[in-house]
């Protein structure tokens, strides 16, 4: 099993290193692939020291499987042309999650309609990801109408640039900005650039990323991305109407019953999901479960989990995993 991890250097890129060796991911030779900036760095992996290589050695290469976390720009380019040498993609950015000859995969939920065919597989967005883990099983049992969800965003999500404005500000120095304001002790209801409807791509994200992971446009989403000043994690207030009534506790039981969700929902001991918790787990966690008191079948819940993890990529092996399980590369 040849494997290439392309943006090896970036953040992102090193949680994937991570991760593969964590779940002891089958592979034989490793590329290590950059930008040219970065080629001829040498990068440790399972005590190995890999030098990085760039695009145009990785794809003559032909890896049998090629891990994207690049960005969208360089997806576009470069994730036909490692296709067309025959190695599968999973890409980590937003180039190919909407095209509807793409297969948008949370593997808990939709890697059952992968095929051999599927040569650029997409990782939805980070926030999706642990807001659908948490609806699928809900939206089964009772049918989603309408889901409003507000985001609370770590800047580890925007990259090391933001993770180093943040450690500065907070140290008190100047540097480099990656916002338009200072992170700080503040908060930005700015995630991904704004849009003409007055959304941020990061919002539309959420409200059409789902639809398509469950195949079904019958219900909506309404979203509002915030990013605020924690190194790790993202959070996200959910309210969600359903078409028919639900009891608490089966709620309850349908999310501890759902593979990767854990349940931490315990007022009487302040226990709820936090990101601090959630850091370097692979789990989507849920909590402050109740009932909207305002609205018929509506529901409100707190859902973190880690967005370098099972937000990017814990996801992105999972994906590769079962194509290798079910002999599919």
């Amino acid at each position: 099993m040849k494997v290439a991890v392309v943006g090896a250097t970036g953040m992102v890129g090193e949680v994937m290193l991570k991760v593969l060796k964590e779940r002891d991911f089958p592979i034989t030779e490793l590329l290590l692939v950059a930008s040219e900036r970065s080629v001829g760095k040498k990068m440790s992996y399972n005590g190995q020291s890999i030098s990085v290589i760039g695009l145009a050695e990785a794809v003559a290469a032909r890896p049998d499987l090629a891990i994207f976390s690049a960005g969208g720009d360089t997806s576009l380019k470069w994730a036909p042309k490692f296709a067309s040498a025959g190695t599968t993609v999973i890409d980590n950015s937003s180039a190919w999650r909407m095209d509807p000859e793409k297969k948008l995969v949370v593997p808990e939920i939709n890697a059952n309609k992968l095929t051999k065919e599927d040569k650029i597989i997409a990782n939805p967005n980070c926030s999706t990801i642990q807001l659908v883990m948490v609806l699928a099983p809900l939206h089964a049992k009772y049918k989603m109408r309408r889901v409003v969800v507000s985001t609370y965003q770590s800047v580890s999500g925007t990259g090391v640039k933001a993770v180093k404005q943040l450690e500065n500000e907070m140290a008190g120095i100047q540097g480099e900005m990656a916002y338009p304001y200072p992170i700080n002790r503040n908060a930005l209801p700015h995630c991904d650039t704004f849009m003409e409807n007055g959304y941020t791509k990061e919002e539309m994200k959420l409200a059409r990323e789902p639809q398509k992971i469950l195949d079904d446009r019958t219900f909506s989403i309404s979203a509002t991305a915030v990013r605020i000043p924690t190194a790790g994690g993202h959070s996200e207030s959910v309210n969600v109407e359903f078409e028919s009534d639900f009891e608490l506790n089966e709620i309850r039981r349908i999310l501890n019953n759902t593979p990767g969700v854990v349940v931490q929902d315990n007022p009487d001991t302040n226990t709820y999901p936090m990101p601090v918790y959630a850091h370097d787990k692979d789990d989507v966690f849920v909590g402050r479960i109740r009932r909207d008191e305002t609205q018929r079948n509506t529901l409100n819940m707190w859902i973190v989990a880690d967005n370098l993890r099972k937000g990017a990529a814990t996801n992105a092996i999972q994906i590769a995993e079962y194509l290798v399980d079910n002999k599919l590369l």
